[in-house]
């Protein structure tokens, strides 16, 4: 694919619903012209050519990433395009550093592309309410504390008091056969997140027998399943959730590695990765696209590594 075959392929992504024609996103106007300007490198003095969109009314010009989360991009169209099909053939995710040894680009560029990416995938998780047969759960993730040499200092790391500091809960809710919402929290905030999160009105529980949902008694129908005794009594239990567990600790043990410090977006992207594994890989990047190119400028992302993070 050439640069323009690329960026055609945005502009039709990025206008979908008007058939990609492009239209101003100052002031909507429809009638739009193609200019190419002269852009001169400073340093090198080297020439090349911006293809832009100038509109009829108010005459701002404008690129097809323009006010989307590619704003600002230094990338190739066609380089972010391989950057997202390779993104989304990983099933455990992707590396940041395999990534940028992919695009022969440095390890920030990929990091905060694909972080740019979870945060897209993320607003996608979190856009709608679950309903029907929902399933709540917590793990425990990130930090790492390292075994003593000699038997006599070893501790038991599977307890609380032993962990690392950075090791934080993610809290899952998650329809059977359908939609997740993740989210780094305690199990008790969970349960206080679900009349905001899960449609109480037509929605069914189910949960283990940890203390944290017993308030969840109140509010709506809550199953309980006691996994000292068994993992299943009839459709009474948290499998859904646990299989998303075990894709995020694949993720965190076989890819990623140290997930602590930003739990949350990794957390989105295995969610939409779980509710989203049985479609095809054309589908798939086609979402994470279009998600991308819907998706305003990221106030987190943007001149991540020039100290403007952020407040």
């Amino acid at each position: 694919m050439s640069e323009e075959e690329a960026e055609d392929a945005f502009v039709a992504l990025r206008y979908c619903e008007t058939d990609g024609e492009p239209f101003c996103h100052h002031c909507g106007c429809q009638v739009v012209y193609r200019i190419n300007r002269t852009v001169k490198n400073r340093k090198t003095g080297a020439i090349r050519t911006r293809r832009l969109f100038k509109c009829a009314n108010c005459l701002k010009q404008f690129s097809a990433t323009a006010g989307t989360i590619f704003a600002s991009r230094k990338l190739a169209h066609r380089d972010i395009l391989f950057a997202i099909a390779l993104f989304t053939n990983g099933a455990k995710g992707k590396a940041a550093l395999h990534l940028s040894r992919d695009l022969n680009v440095q390890y920030k560029t990929a990091f905060v592309l694909e972080q740019k990416l979870r945060e897209a995938l993320g607003k996608l998780q979190h856009a709608e309410t679950l309903t029907g047969a929902v399933e709540i759960d917590g793990a425990y993730f990130g930090g790492y504390v390292k075994p003593s040499t000699r038997k006599e200092h070893r501790r038991d790391r599977r307890k609380l008091a032993n962990q690392s500091g950075k090791r934080k809960c993610v809290t899952i809710m998650r329809e059977r056969k359908g939609r997740s919402r993740p989210f780094v929290c305690s199990e008790v905030e969970g349960a206080g997140l679900v009349p905001y999160v899960v449609d109480i009105k037509s929605s069914r529980m189910f949960a283990d027998e940890s203390k944290s949902y017993d308030s969840l008694e109140a509010i709506v129908r809550v199953d309980r399943i006691d996994h000292s005794k068994s993992y299943a009594e009839g459709d009474v239990s948290t499998n859904q959730a646990e299989s998303f567990f075990s894709r995020m600790r694949r993720a965190e043990r076989g890819v990623h590695h140290r997930i602590a410090v930003h739990l949350g977006a990794y957390a989105d992207e295995m969610s939409w990765r779980e509710d989203n594994r049985r479609i095809s890989n054309g589908e798939q990047f086609l979402t994470i696209a279009a998600a991308g190119l819907h998706h305003p400028v990221s106030r987190q992302w943007k001149g991540y590594w020039q100290r403007r993070k952020a407040a």
